[in-house]
């Protein structure tokens, strides 16, 4: 093992030294960063372009040049920017922008992906495949610049509109009810009558509760409650046993039944913490309390299960933690009245542009609320959230139903099934995990493709990432910035492509690294 990874490393190592001897040279010859300035009027010209030769060392020829670049990034000066600013300053205040755009949306689509292909797979050539699939195919091929437009008319400019007065008409609640009875029809399945009776009730059922929130005047001043907390911890808490060991596993479902109830006696207790949170803010408290409900569920789960304690403790690790995401989302809403009331939102909560509301922000660090400048960053992110994940979701969907089609196909899988195991059991246990094998390689690049920022959702939505910042670099023939910017991506692309090869191995017993297989 040690033997192969010193191998990849070193391979990866040249192959960083000659991609970025390539672009920097390419880059080099291919622009002129004086170009601006001599065709400028300035009186001031000739100073200038002493200046920025000297600044830039462009009388030294590119090759030797880029040897300077390497030895200055080794001994940490990556060089300054045009506008004179350290090339490493920039992209550390261009990184964490990117990562909080586009790692919930990588993550979103993984997940959501995954799972709809799985149930796609599972109901092959059905209404719902169908359906998924052109769903699919179509976000695939829309362009995000488009998709960001029409977020922002309709889920921005629109949604701020209907807030004036948050009514669900009649239409929209039969249009959501039909939408909720095909949905849950098509993912549960079954005949005819199961389908009807399926579909009936999520229908009912959603219209009643819309019905509801738009009575009571929810979508006004939204809050969650103990109630609500509850009811979608138990819900979740189904879910979860159920794709995780199945109803029929009494220990995990037990688990799962005492993470809910651990979330409603735990309920105000939190709530108070959370209050002193507002003003003494502390990152490591919310941290700790993440890490804490997942240990505190996986130890539930090891007590309950007497034999095959693992699934069970997963099952009581992901409940936890889903139930104390949600109270934590009740603290978050309650700030949402003040947010929308107060005179720097003036009623309009959707932006449109903008990492955050600047003039809020600056009221917050003279009056600290970390819950309500937790809320304007939520709202300041949905909607590129959302653009990235419906493009990038779709990929996940198609390339999960096909392999785990495949998978289904296998000797393995019929054996599993003729010894009597139960179909979650062979989906789950045997399947799934096989056909996430060909899955890591393109996780492994969406994750490394990370920082590289997203270029387009960036512009649209005037978000200043890693995107940005090459988009810059390449139009003013800043060279230093155009490398800082692809050392980062190029080393995050190698290491992944190292990543999905020990991933392999994780996932197949079958592959050994450094055995020659």
């Amino acid at each position: 093992m040690l033997t192969y990874l010193a191998r990849r490393i070193s391979q990866l190592i040249v192959i960083l030294l000659g991609s970025s001897f390539l672009v920097f040279n390419l880059e080099a010859i291919a622009g002129d960063p004086l170009e601006e300035l001599k065709t400028s009027s300035d009186p001031r010209k000739a100073q200038m372009i002493i200046d920025l030769t000297r600044k830039l060392d462009l009388n030294t020829p590119p090759p030797i040049r880029y040897f300077k670049w390497l030895g200055g990034i080794f001994t940490g000066h990556w060089g300054v920017t045009r506008d004179g600013q350290s090339v490493v300053a920039e992209i550390s205040q261009a990184i964490p922008t990117t990562v909080r755009l586009v790692l919930a949306a990588t993550i979103i689509a993984i997940l959501v992906g995954i799972a709809i292909g799985v149930v796609t797979a599972l109901r092959q050539y059905s209404r719902f495949d169908y359906a998924v699939t052109f769903i699919s195919f179509l976000f695939f091929s829309l362009p995000i610049f488009w998709v960001a437009v029409l977020l922002k008319q309709f889920f921005s400019i629109g949604f701020n509109d209907w807030l004036a007065d948050p009514q669900v008409t009649t239409p929209w609640l039969i249009f959501f009810g039909l939408l909720a009875g095909v949905f849950w029809a098509g993912v549960i399945g079954g005949d005819l009558k199961r389908v009807l009776t399926i579909g009936s009730v999520a229908g009912v059922s959603t219209v009643a509760i819309l019905w509801a929130l738009s009575v009571t005047k929810w979508f006004g001043s939204p809050t969650l409650g103990i109630f609500f907390v509850l009811g979608m911890g138990a819900g979740l808490a189904l879910l979860t046993t159920v794709a995780s060991t199945g109803l029929g596993n009494k220990p995990s479902r037990n688990t799962a039944i005492a993470m809910v109830v651990l979330g409603g006696v735990l309920y105000y207790p939190l709530q108070a913490l959370f209050a002193f949170l507002k003003t003494n803010y502390n990152g490591w408290i919310v941290v700790g309390l993440a890490f804490g409900a997942i240990g505190v569920g996986a130890l539930t789960g090891f007590f309950f299960a007497k034999e095959d304690r693992k699934p069970v403790m997963r099952t009581g690790a992901i409940v936890a933690f889903l139930v104390g995401l949600l109270i934590l989302l009740d603290r978050v809403m309650q700030e949402w009245s003040p947010y929308v009331n107060s005179d720097f939102v003036s009623n309009r909560p959707i932006p449109t542009l903008g990492q955050s509301n600047d003039e809020l922000v600056a009221q917050l660090d003279s009056h600290p609320n970390f819950w309500m400048g937790t809320l304007d960053s939520l709202l300041h992110i949905i909607l590129p959230t959302i653009a990235l994940t419906l493009i990038s979701f779709a990929g996940y969907v198609r390339y999960t139903r096909g392999n785990l089609l495949e998978v289904l196909n296998q000797d393995y899988i019929r054996t599993a099934r003729a010894k009597g195991l139960s179909e979650r059991t062979v989906i789950m246990r045997h399947a799934f995990r096989n056909s996430l094998i060909p899955l890591t390689t393109l996780m492994a690049w969406d994750f490394a493709g990370i920082l590289g920022g997203a270029i387009i959702t960036e512009s649209v939505f005037s978000w200043v990432g890693m995107g940005t910042l090459f988009r810059r670099a390449i139009v003013a023939f800043d060279l230093n910035l155009l490398m800082g910017v692809f050392l980062i991506t190029s080393t995050l692309a190698v290491l992944a492509n190292l990543a999905s090869d020990l991933l392999y191995s994780a996932l197949d017993p079958r592959i050994r690294v450094g055995n020659g297989n």
